[in-house]
């Protein structure tokens, strides 16, 4: 940048959260400087410890203009978190949110800053899919996820929104303070949570704008994006009576209990084979033991995975979680078997006793997770 320029009261905050996008910045506030040429704004990157030195590179920009600075966070993960935590460390009025990836149009955020300063709106959303944008770039599969994605949002949460996977929006800052401690920092559509939340209080516009070609780095869209997304709507649509973490929960223990019925059901075939017979409780209360531990494994693994990732074990963190995991599980495995052992006992139907002694653990296993394993650091 050269000489280091003097910041003066931003009117506008630019939030980039960023994970592995080292290759980026640097051109992206190139283009944000000729893009917002006369209008006072700061670039806040909002860093998840990337482990290619992403944080290191804007903190270098920054040292030549004093507009970009870092939140580097260590210890928590995820998009919607970063973009709440850039936004809420804003002074300006006014507060966008927009990709590090490039992919997003900077050259519109001056007309999507004058709607606002119109008072038009009170929040205006970048879409795809107004007459005047495009999402030409996209490929066919998620050109056909991104439509169901807003099918979806439509009919269960009723959002105005032509595009709801979008992640490039600019909003009032006041607006946002006050729906803030009712947001969720779990997932990836920012955007949604924020126009659901903020329901009938948000006057809103949509901003037309082309879809571009990632400038570097990797593309973070993937299958477990979508079903946070899921988990959001599903949210919005409890009235936010439960909270998405709980329903990534639900969903890994509902694998969790097809992988322990597998489990159970093969055990059942093969241990007769494998050892000297049992009696039908004992053979049962063996195989209930085995699906436990397996589908314990896996529940670990995937909510660490999913429903914990913005604070992921990694490393021995990660085996000594493990370990704790099932110490803490194990009092709701012992619940498990038993009562799985009684009701086999009393009517020998696996399934049904297999299924009833899941359910019982896992409502431990949630409560001791959130609290002990995956806590707050």
């Amino acid at each position: 940048m050269g000489v280091r320029r003097s910041l003066r009261s931003a009117q506008l905050s630019i939030v980039v959260p960023t994970f592995k996008e080292r290759g980026n910045v640097a051109e992206l506030v190139r283009r944000l400087d000729l893009a917002l040429a006369g209008i006072a704004w700061e670039a806040i990157f909002v860093d998840d410890n990337s482990p290619d030195g992403t944080a290191e590179a804007v903190k270098e920009l920054g040292a030549g203009d004093s507009r970009v600075r870092c939140i580097r966070r260590v210890g928590r993960r995820g998009l919607a978190g970063a973009c709440i935590e850039g936004m809420l460390s804003s002074a300006a009025p006014y507060v966008a949110v927009i990709d590090a990836d490039l992919q997003h149009d900077e050259k519109v955020l001056p007309k999507m800053l004058a709607r606002l300063q119109s008072g038009e709106a009170d929040l205006v959303a970048g879409s795809r899919y107004v007459e005047g944008g495009s999402a030409a770039s996209f490929s066919q599969g998620r050109g056909a996820v991104s439509r169901l994605a807003t099918r979806l949002t439509r009919q269960l949460v009723g959002s105005p929104l032509s595009d709801p996977m979008s992640g490039f929006f600019m909003m009032r800052r006041d607006r946002l303070d006050a729906i803030a401690p009712k947001l969720s920092p779990a997932g990836f559509k920012i955007l949604l949570d924020i126009v659901a939340t903020a329901g009938e209080r948000l006057k809103i516009a949509e901003q037309p704008y082309e879809f571009g070609e990632r400038f570097a780095g990797e593309s973070k869209f993937n299958a477990q994006i979508g079903v946070e997304f899921l988990g959001l709507l599903l949210a919005k649509m409890t009235g936010d009576l439960v909270d998405p973490r709980f329903i990534f929960f639900a969903i890994v223990g509902t694998l969790g209990l097809v992988v322990h019925l597998i489990v159970l059901k093969l055990s059942l075939a093969f241990l007769p084979a494998l050892y000297v017979p049992l009696l039908p409780a004992d053979l049962f209360r063996l195989a209930q033991v085995i699906a436990i531990l397996v589908a314990m494994t896996s529940n670990f693994l995937l909510n660490n995975e999913l429903t914990y990732r913005d604070r992921r074990l990694k490393g021995l963190a990660e085996l000594q979680g493990f370990v704790l995991f099932c110490l803490l599980c194990s009092a709701g495995a012992l619940a498990n078997v038993d009562l799985a052992s009684l009701l086999y006992t009393n009517r020998q139907v696996w399934w049904v006793a297999g299924a009833a002694g899941a359910v019982m653990g896992a409502l431990w296993n949630y409560a001791m997770s959130t609290l002990f394993v995956w806590r707050v650091r």
